[in-house]
């Protein structure tokens, strides 16, 4: 029977108890690759049907990865030294370089941290839900927090891999850049974490997706997939997510911290760029090669779910609107339809760069819609500052286009 049918027929109680495990088997059973089920099946299992990330207590994953030592100490690759001094010259301190004394007011409309339009506030009417002004203001306040929530969980996910890509790394240059990133990284948790706390009070619980690929990274042994999945997709899909909410924000302390933590991440992606780049395309064979392709394909499925925000949708509407509509609400809101075209835009061009986007893979790409992206720059290509540049010309075009909408 068609699962979308099966749900109709069950009682709104049951259905709504049922409905996330549903959307978790279709996640999971459309993996086709045996190989890419075997690195992301049990840590599917773990994230989607267990939510070992919402139970409330530390999470144990086990890791398995050999450290890599080489006692000579060679200068092995100079674009990977010139990235250790631009990030030495980088290093920042959150507390002295972001203005945390100002006052942040998430529901204040003279200083919007993201425009009205963000939301499709018409599809909820659609759909029977009719919200007074201040319930919309608090909707949009509680999506700002839920994706800021998604960013530090992220962060954190990215300082523990970033660790052990560093052990692990087959490059002694990449592994003194990669020491530059575990204090990035461990700043950016600081950072995101002293402005939920402070500024918008609100904590929200890792996104089932994201816990799925956090989980499955940090299991890896295979130090090329460790980066494969951190520096090139979660990095540079949240490099694309970072950008968007810096060209959208009127919110001063956010655009700034936001401006500090873009130019940290530009560095991170290059990094994964320049350590995969030769790897791929000239150290595995033809299948591995394949395998890192459609794992790369289904994670980013994954990662484009992950914007869904259905622990908002928990929070606000079960039980007044079906999960199906509330994807469609979602899928055409403005903000995060701008969050996915710049998301994806960042991390396709990575793809083909290290040799991950053959003509055997873009045909799945072109099948849900990314094959736009493929003529765009790579993270070798645009340095932090020229993309600052770029999303502060683009940001007024934005609000422009989301005030009209």
């Amino acid at each position: 029977m068609d699962m979308n049918k099966l749900l109709n027929i069950l009682p709104n109680n049951v259905r709504h108890r049922v409905e996330p495990y549903f959307d978790a088997a279709e996640v999971l059973t459309a993996v086709k690759d045996p190989r890419v089920m075997a690195s992301l099946g049990p840590a599917g299992v773990r994230g989607l049907l267990l939510q070992r990330g919402k139970q409330g207590v530390p999470t144990l994953i086990q890791a398995h990865h050999e450290a890599f030592f080489d006692w000579t100490y060679p200068s092995d690759q100079p674009e990977m030294q010139d990235l250790y001094r631009r990030a030495k010259l980088g290093q920042w301190n959150g507390d002295t370089y972001l203005p945390w004394h100002t006052d942040v007011d998430p529901e204040n409309p003279e200083v919007p941290i993201v425009p009205k339009h963000f939301l499709n506030i018409a599809k909820l009417r659609d759909f029977g839900i009719k919200l007074t002004d201040k319930e919309e203001s608090r909707l949009t306040y509680d999506m700002v927090a839920w994706m800021l929530s998604q960013f530090l969980h992220g962060e954190q996910g990215a300082l523990l891999a970033a660790a052990q890509v560093t052990e692990a790394v087959q490059f002694f240059d990449g592994k003194l850049y990669g020491a530059t990133q575990v204090m990035d990284e461990a700043r950016h948790v600081e950072v995101f974490h002293r402005y939920l706390d402070t500024k918008m009070n609100k904590l929200y619980q890792i996104n089932d997706n994201l816990f799925v690929i956090i989980d499955a990274l940090m299991g890896d042994s295979r130090w090329d997939m460790k980066f494969l999945g951190m520096q090139i997709m979660v990095e540079g899909l949240a490099l694309g997510a970072f950008g968007t909410l810096y060209s959208l924000t009127k919110e001063p302390l956010l655009k700034e911290l936001l401006k500090m933590v873009i130019q940290d991440e530009a560095r991170h992606v290059h990094y994964g760029v320049v350590a995969l780049r030769e790897h791929f395309n000239t150290q595995l064979s033809p299948r591995e090669r394949n395998e890192r392709e459609d794992w790369s394909f289904e994670v980013a499925l994954l990662m484009r779910n992950r914007f869904l925000a259905w622990e908002v949708y928990e929070e606000w509407f079960e039980g007044r609107l079906t999960r199906s509509q509330w994807k469609e609400v979602a899928t055409t809101s403005p903000g995060l339809e701008e969050f996915r075209h710049v998301m994806f835009s960042r991390m396709v061009p990575n793809l083909r760069e290290i040799g991950l986007l053959s003509d055997r893979i873009k045909p799945h790409y072109e099948q849900v819609g990314l094959n736009k992206y493929f003529g765009g720059k790579s993270a070798d290509e645009i340095t932090g500052d020229e993309m600052i540049d770029e999303l502060d010309s683009a940001g007024v075009q934005h609000h422009a286009a989301m005030s009209a909408a």
